[in-house]
């Protein structure tokens, strides 16, 4: 018996089996990594990103203020 004999006799449902099986690895081998204790301070950061305020507001009276303007220069 060949591989070409063996390829040609499989089931094409074999292959949507071995992905699901592959995912299934994968995924598993992702939640794990996740919550190894030594990823636990990365994550801690991470949540903390949104909360840092790191630029200052711009001053008033610059050109990011949301003032009305003329735009046409009509007065």
């Amino acid at each position: 018996m060949s591989l070409s004999d063996i390829m040609g006799n499989m089931d094409l449902s074999v292959w949507a089996q071995a992905a699901l099986v592959l995912f299934l690895i994968v995924f598993l081998a992702q939640v794990v990594w996740t919550f190894l204790p030594r990823n636990h301070p990365k994550w801690k950061d991470a949540g903390q990103l949104p909360l840092l305020d790191d630029d200052p507001p711009p001053p008033s009276g610059t050109e990011t203020d949301r003032t009305p303007t003329n735009r046409r220069g009509d007065a």
